[in-house]
């Protein structure tokens, strides 16, 4: 049988590095606005899109349904999101920031936009070869 190992087994080593730099982008978002990952994967998913249901902010994220429903419950308790009923189906509600929710969505993105540029620049002229390859990543992974 041949042994695996972890520490070079690429779906390991992406999921490490996800994981990491997920955590260390917390650093920019998380002191200031006090916010876990999930909740602010739900406030830049729905800073971007506008208004959704909690489906499609789950599957825009990668989330599990129970994170999305604890992250938006507290983005509600902060009145940062509110929920109102869908015309389309009245068994979902269609999510949006509130203009506080907005204004704290404006305040991380240039942060955010910083710290994207930081990895990109440590990169150099790599950065472009690991754009490519993240996109080709993605269609096949979209694909399955």
């Amino acid at each position: 049988m041949t042994e695996l190992a972890l520490e070079r087994f690429l779906p390991y080593r992406l999921n490490r590095l996800a994981a990491a730099v997920s955590q260390e982008f917390r650093a920019v978002y998380g002191p200031h606005h006090d916010l876990t990952i999930p909740e602010w994967r739900v406030l830049a998913t729905l800073g971007q899109a506008e208004a959704l249901g909690a489906t499609a902010i789950g599957r825009h994220s990668a989330m599990h349904k129970t994170k999305v429903s604890r992250a938006v419950r507290a983005l509600e308790e902060r009145r940062w999101l509110a929920r109102r009923e869908s015309p389309a189906d009245r068994r979902e509600e269609i999510l949006s920031l509130t203009p506080a929710g907005r204004r704290a969505y404006r305040a991380i993105v240039p942060k955010a936009l910083a710290f994207e540029r930081r990895i990109l620049n440590a990169l150099g002229p790599d950065a472009k070869n690991l754009l490519t390859a993240i996109a080709k990543l993605e269609n096949i992974f979209e694909e399955t």
